[in-house]
């Protein structure tokens, strides 16, 4: 059989992502910092995109959309959008600060004897100082600069402190400080004392129980009940065999309840309160209440900057313009990216505003009842509702805040798998909330076992396996049943919960 190697013509459709649609899949994915942070480089890159200075500014209320969530709402009421205007507050702030510091010298940072500030620089004092949060190797490293040692038991706490974990435990073994500092274990145990004596007292140890040692032994306990406890029983203390340690120990239970308070009194994370990053608070994105009858939804899009062409350019680009082709052409095509990237912009917003309207077009229960009046919801649904791929549905809710009556929320989190009821699926969420609250109202010195929580719900129509409860149980941060008892303290005469012992 001949071969044929002569050329052919063949039909096949592909799809191409254009730099356009890419870029416009990118900016819908954004969060809202990241999008600021992209105009501002986009308008460093683009010599043709320019912020709209307008002194005209529009409030949130002012842009805020009353939907109306019937069967006739106009196409047009869901395809606007509000407005994105650049804050002028930034450019407010922006002093000439060669002329600030001329005025306003470092003399307060001085040493000596204190001065009462004069009258005309009292303004600027507390803009002028500036308090950093003290982190754990700050805090540490400052009591190491105190110490009288050479440097080679400095060096030796350097790389101690620099070999902390998160919660304040060694994280490198004795070796592997002596293989670093070229030291011999007789010169790091001494330098490695003496830091776990620090405040916060007992960091760097290499377990828990060392930690907790440590701390009882600065209290003046080494020797005391607790000590032993800690030392040779604490895994029966974590599941609270309060029984089995008095046996052991050959105490009363009284006496291990004594000492379980004096315990649960140390740190077992000695880091607690030294975070290395301080929490950002949760800008929304989206604002949803509900007004009688109609859902208000409106972008909080005030400090999203307004952008527009260059009109020099533009008029560079025409056809009275004197420039020469190769200008005239690299002009043209950073007109054309810089439209692109307004588009896109505004196509985010809409696609934004269009997916949170839906959403609470099904979950419109939730903002009368709150998260007990969740209902099931795929992206599927929503993608159906606004004629859009779950894929663009996903990445319009990735990153995404609302601010809700009941709080502010991420948007995936609307998104909820279903539990089988009787009358009805309900939310996971929703689920988890009857579950807090049923464990919120047990009985402290008889909480209920997950088995018993499955008979609880049980009793209101909701079907679920025992693991699912303790899965769901674990996820909120909820101890076991035996973790969650109360005890009654008889040599104190008082009733309540006690603390669970060290976590492991």
């Amino acid at each position: 059989m001949a071969l044929d190697l002569g050329p052919r013509m063949k039909l096949e459709p592909k799809f191409f992502m254009t730099p356009q649609l890419q870029q416009a899949i990118k900016l819908l994915t954004l969060s809202r910092l990241e999008l600021l942070q992209s105009v501002q480089t986009e308008l460093m890159d683009n010599p043709a995109l320019e912020l709209d200075e307008t002194p005209e500014k529009q409030s949130v209320a002012d842009q805020a959309e009353d939907v109306e969530l019937r069967d006739d709402s106009s196409e047009s009421a869901q395809d606007s959008v509000a407005n994105v205007e650049l804050s002028t507050f930034d450019r407010m702030l922006s002093p000439d600060w060669q002329q600030y510091l001329d005025n306003h010298g470092n003399e307060r940072h001085d040493l000596g004897a204190f001065e009462p500030p004069s009258s005309e620089d009292t303004s600027d004092l507390w803009e002028n100082r500036l308090i950093g949060k003290t982190t754990l190797e700050d805090h540490l490293m400052w009591q190491l600069r105190l110490l009288k040692i050479n440097d080679h038991e400095a060096a030796i706490g350097l790389f101690i402190i620099g070999n902390l974990d998160s919660n304040g435990y060694l994280a490198v073994t004795l070796d592997e400080i002596c293989a670093a500092t070229e030291s011999t274990v007789g010169e790091v145990e001494p330098v490695l004392k003496r830091v776990q004596y620090f405040d916060p007292v007992g960091v760097a140890g290499r377990e828990l129980r060392e930690c907790l040692l440590i701390q009882l032994e600065s209290l003046g306990l080494a020797d005391s009940l607790a000590a032993q406890i800690v030392s040779g029983c604490l895994a029966h203390l974590e599941s609270k065999r309060y029984e089995k340690i008095a046996r052991e120990l050959k105490v009363s239970r009284d006496e291990v309840l004594a000492a379980l308070g004096v315990i649960t009194s140390l740190e077992p994370k000695p880091a607690r309160g030294y975070e290395q990053h301080e929490a950002c608070p949760v800008v929304p994105d989206v604002f949803v209440h509900n007004n009688g009858s109609e859902i208000v939804v409106s972008l909080s899009d005030t400090d999203v900057p307004r952008l527009h062409l260059s009109s020099r350019y533009q008029r560079m680009v025409g056809p009275e313009s004197e420039a020469e082709e190769p200008v005239r052409q690299y002009l043209k095509e950073k007109l054309r990216a810089a439209k692109w990237f307004i588009d896109s912009i505004e196509q985010r917003q809409r696609t934004l505003l269009k997916v949170t309207r839906s959403i609470f077009k099904f979950q419109r229960e939730f903002l009368d009842g709150g998260i007990g009046h969740l209902k099931p919801l795929v992206l599927r649904e929503v993608a159906a509702d606004i004629g859009m791929h779950e894929s663009t549905v996903s990445r319009a809710t990735s990153n995404k805040w609302v601010n809700t009556p009941h709080g502010i929320f991420e948007l995936k989190w609307f998104f909820q798998n279903s539990i089988s009821k009787t009358d009805g699926d309900i939310a996971s969420a929703s689920v988890k909330a009857i579950i807090r609250d049923v464990i919120g109202k047990e009985d402290p010195r008889k909480p209920h076992s997950d088995e018993h929580i499955v008979a609880l719900l049980s009793c209101r129509s909701i079907s679920m396996a025992r693991r699912t409860v303790a899965k769901y149980r674990e996820a909120m941060g909820i101890l076991p049943s035996w973790n969650r008892r109360c005890l009654s303290d008889k040599a104190s005469g008082k009733t309540g919960r006690i603390k669970p012992g060290p976590r492991i």
